[in-house]
């Protein structure tokens, strides 16, 4: 099951390589940064040493989906930095915009049977805002919504 659902994620980032993102649809990918396929800027790695949540939304570059994994450059605090994210890497692929969310549960946890089941969305967002570190600013948009 999980690898259909990694499946999905790649289809979908294959469709955003092409056309770009429609609408309002953004992400947010919270991966195992010790993943040792997973590739990212040491300061990064150093700064979330377990996992690390990404923002997919207005400002990417450079995705490049594969078969294992995707390329892509985000900006943090106007640097841009490159970032390889194998899909096995992925905990939590959540989509707000259409309250759409996938959580891997790791493997040892797989064998116990539940770990497919899927959580609620607003749990999942909810988790990766958590993820944020305390020194980080975390902005609502609602007010400037119309």
């Amino acid at each position: 099951m999980h690898t259909a659902m990694r499946g999905l994620i790649r289809t979908v980032l294959l469709e955003i390589a092409d056309k770009g993102l429609p609408g309002n649809h953004h992400f947010f990918i919270t991966f195992d940064t010790g993943h040792p396929d997973a590739e990212l800027a040491d300061w990064l790695s150093d700064r979330y040493p377990g996992e690390m949540t990404v923002v997919m939304q207005h400002w990417f570059d450079n995705l490049d989906v594969g078969e294992d994994g995707f390329a892509i450059t985000l900006n943090f605090g106007d640097a841009p930095e490159p970032l390889y994210i194998p899909y096995d890497a992925i905990k939590t692929f959540v989509d707000p915009s259409v309250e759409f969310g996938l959580r891997f549960e790791p493997a040892d946890e797989e064998s116990e049977g539940d770990a497919s089941a899927p959580a609620p969305v607003e749990e999942l967002i909810n988790g990766a805002q958590d993820d944020a570190k305390p020194d980080a600013d975390v902005v609502s948009l609602d007010s400037f919504r119309k």
